[in-house]
């Protein structure tokens, strides 16, 4: 047996957990973020390469975050974490995590702050960008999402159906993205993404919408506007809805 698969049968430890959420959701978020900075600010070679693009961005952010993470389930979402408490999963991951309180914390702490880095990075690597002139609320959606119409009841179903469709895919099929797989995620997060992300931006994540947003409240850039809290509550509530569901619904089917 090589020493791959030795790793891969040990049990892990909540420390392994936490390092591996954490790294997966980091580079989820630098990959995502970073595509859509590339198309919404100037002076960027991507600049106004338009939405098919971003869609294409976070899909393959998914499937390098998954990458990352695999050992740990690379839940990479709370909605999933939630969503397999949900279900009567017993374990979190094929690495022997079992469903507990404790488990269930620690993946979503690591969830939020590895999507607050990987913004964090994200911003480093457009950060004379980000100083230029632009529309302030270009700059926030770089990093979090925000509706085309605002209407906060149907912004919430929408971040519910989309993240209702990731998750009870995920559960039915495979329990966890990484047993999954990258690339059967990859397109799901593709598909939701040119299918239902037009109304909301699809945050379908709430770690990837309020960590990135945290970031954007803290970050030092130049002609920063606000923050929109008053959104906030919308990319939370929508995905956390959704995959808790997702997971009930799929203890029938």
């Amino acid at each position: 047996m090589n020493a791959l698969a030795t790793a891969a049968e040990a049990p892990l430890s909540l420390t392994q957990v936490f390092a591996s959420e954490v790294l997966g959701t980091a580079f989820l978020t630098l990959f995502g973020v970073g595509v859509v900075a590339g198309v919404l600010l100037p002076k960027s070679k991507s600049f106004d390469s338009g939405w098919i693009v971003i869609t294409f961005g976070w899909g393959l952010a998914v499937f390098v975050g998954v990458c990352a993470a695999w050992r740990s389930g690379a839940h990479l979402n709370p909605a999933v974490t939630l969503g397999l408490l949900a279900s009567g999963a017993e374990e979190y991951s094929k690495g022997g995590v079992p469903v507990t309180l404790g488990s269930t914390l620690v993946y979503l702490s690591a969830e939020m702050l590895g999507a607050f880095l990987g913004a964090v990075v994200a911003w480093a690597a457009f950060r004379k960008h980000y100083d230029e002139e632009c529309d302030p609320a270009l700059k926030l959606a770089t990093f979090s999402t925000g509706p085309e119409i605002r209407s906060y009841g149907w912004n919430v179903v929408t971040e519910i159906i989309g993240t209702f469709s990731l998750v009870y895919i995920i559960l039915t099929f495979a329990h966890t993205p990484a047993e999954l797989g990258p690339l059967p995620v990859t397109f799901l997060v593709l598909a939701i993404g040119i299918s239902l992300g037009g109304p909301t931006g699809y945050a379908i994540n709430p770690a990837r919408d309020l960590g990135p947003r945290i970031a954007h409240a803290v970050l030092p850039f130049r002609g920063k506007g606000g923050n929109d809290w008053g959104y906030a509550w919308v990319p939370i509530v929508g995905p956390i809805v959704g995959g808790v569901l997702a997971g009930l619904l799929s203890r029938i089917f």
